[in-house]
This record gives C-alpha cells, structure tokens and sequence, in this order.
C-alpha cells in the first residue's frame, strides 16, 4: 500500500495500490452531463498538465511558452496558469479530508473547484486539493503536490503484458466513453499516415476509425494499411498497427517487425482485439422464463471517436504545426 500523507501535519490522507497513467479520457468531457468517476478505486495517477486557476489567454501566453508546456495549436479557451502534477485519485478515496465549506462553487450540479482548493486535510485543516464532480467534468479528487507527503513506490509490481491479458486486467473502465480514447487514437493515426491515404482493415478496426480516416484523408492507390497487433495477436501485413498503451507504465508494446506503431488506450484496444470477450450478464438471479438472447451479447455499435479528443490531440504533437496537419485541424468534429 502507498500512504500518501499531508506535507503539514503528516496525517494520512489517502492509500493507493497502483499507480496508472492519466487517462486520455480528460481529452474530452460532455457539457451539462454528470461524469463517473476518472479512475478505479485504489489507483492514482499524476496529472503534468497545469490545472485551475489563474487562467491566461493564449495571447498572454505566446507561442514560445506554450510550446514549452506542450501546446502546439491552439486549443479550447484559455491555458491554466495553475499548478503542474497534481495528484489524480478516485473521489471515494481521500478518508482523510473534508470539504471546505466556503469553497463549494459550481457551475450547475456538482462542485468545480472554481474557487480555488476545496479539501482540506481533517487533522490540521490545511487545503490539499479539489474535489470535482459538477457536470461537464470528470468526478475525480486532486491532491497539491506541495502539500502532500509522498510516499516510496506502490507494493503492486508492473504486471507483464501476459499477465494484463491473462487476469482481464485490460476489460475495466469507461466503455462507454470509448469514442474519446478512439480520437486519440484516430489523431495518432493520421500523424502516422504523414497525410497520405489510408485503408483499415475490415472488422472492428474499420468499424471504429474507417469514416473518420475517409473524411480526413484522401483517397488514393499506394494507401496504407492500419491494423491491430499487440499480445495474444499476431503481426499483421501492415503498415501501421494499433498497440495498447501499458495502463501502469504508459509504454506502447512494440511490433517485432518494422511497422509504426499507433498507440491506442488499453482497454479500447483490448474490445477491438478481442471483442468475444464483452459480455454483459445479469448480477444475480437470470432472464425471465420464455426469453431468449444472443449470449454473448453483440458487440456495441462502433463509437464515432471524439472530435474534440482528436484535435486535443493533434495541438499537443509538435506535427500539429505542419501546415497540412493544419489543414485538417478541424475537419472531425
């Protein structure tokens, strides 16, 4: 267990098993809707990305120090001018803390942290953080890095990529959110593609990213051809393969061959590589007498990935400056 303690009065606020890397889900958010939490519980993450307030306009920022930061095209708004690698946990657990009751701003259904941190540690009352969950915004709990002591590495080791595979370890997660990983993704792709036509490969690949690839790119011979690799796959004869991101490590798994990989988050790789393994049976008890299903249950639908995680993408790429890039910056919306 990793106990994450408060940096003023050493109280314990958190415990975390495992340390995962930080979801491509806060690439997108859906307006005026409630989110579920961002992570699992048991599990952190760390947020690099400046968060909160004070916010500066991207004309205050310049194009110098906006790269520097990671920005590349301008995207959304404003640009936070808050703290870098706050702490990212599920909001269930955080024991140690308690709201500050002045601080409960929020845009319509929930709390936002708009006024700056809202919890503070139970022991000696000092602000460590946000917790968020208004609408809009992905239910999540944010730690100050200066006002947490941390603690030596988690107990639970990297898991191999058999062993991900082997314990289902890959299936957990936001599903149904899955259409803001797949733009992503798509973006990944597209850069791979150097701007030059593309064929996916028939099945769950085409299903997901075939119309965006076709309204992106041009047509043409000579095109390129995407397809899924990773463990438990062999390699295809392609050019460019999707590959799980490693939910722990954040490492791509790599080709054995001389393809480009595309990283692609593990759990939405996993439902395209093995889509026989989704299945939705009942909690408890079973379907009433005389009622039939397919069982499994048929695949989802294919998800139309994520304008907005796609261009979130894109403008965080160095290649988001290239002028066909550009060019194709806002055509998936």
């Amino acid at each position: 267990m990793a106990v994450f303690g408060c940096a003023g009065c050493g109280a314990a606020l958190t415990v975390a098993v495992s340390r995962v890397v930080r979801p491509v889900h806060l690439a997108d958010s859906h307006w005026e809707m409630l989110h579920p939490p961002l992570l699992e519980a048991g599990t952190y993450a760390v947020d690099h990305e400046r968060f909160g307030a004070p916010w500066r306009t991207w004309e205050e920022v310049g194009a110098a120090e906006a790269a520097a930061r990671g920005y590349f095209v301008e995207f959304w708004g404003n640009l936070s001018d808050g703290p870098p690698d706050t702490l990212l946990f599920a909001p269930g657990d955080l024991p140690g803390t308690a709201l500050i009751p002045e601080r409960n701003e929020g845009h319509c259904l929930g709390i936002d942290g708009s006024g700056g941190p809202n919890l503070a540690c139970l022991d000696c009352g000092r602000p460590v953080g946000w917790r968020i969950d208004d609408c809009g915004q992905w239910q999540v709990a944010r730690l100050l890095p200066e006002a947490v002591r941390l603690p030596g590495p988690p107990e639970r080791p990297v898991m191999g990529w058999a062993e991900l595979t082997a314990e289902g370890a890959l299936w957990p997660g936001l599903g149904e959110y899955r259409h803001i990983p797949a733009g992503v993704a798509l973006a990944h792709a597209v850069v791979a593609t150097g701007g030059g036509p593309v064929v996916a490969a028939p099945g769950p690949v085409a299903g997901l990213f075939g119309r965006a690839l076709a309204a992106l790119l041009p047509a043409g011979t000579g095109a390129t051809r995407l397809d899924l690799a990773g463990p438990g796959l062999g390699e295809p004869d392609a050019e460019l393969v999707l590959m799980p991101v490693h939910p722990q490590t954040g490492e791509v798994w790599r080709p054995g061959g001389g393809a480009v990989p595309v990283p692609v988050e593990a759990a939405l790789w996993a439902e395209l590589a093995f889509p026989a393994h989704r299945t939705r049976l009942p909690a408890v008890g079973g379907l009433p007498p005389g009622v039939e299903r397919d069982d499994p249950l048929p695949p989802h639908p294919p998800a139309r990935p994520s304008g907005n995680a796609y261009r979130y993408t894109v403008a965080r790429l160095p290649v988001g400056r290239e002028p066909w890039l550009r060019a194709l910056h806002a055509r998936w919306h």
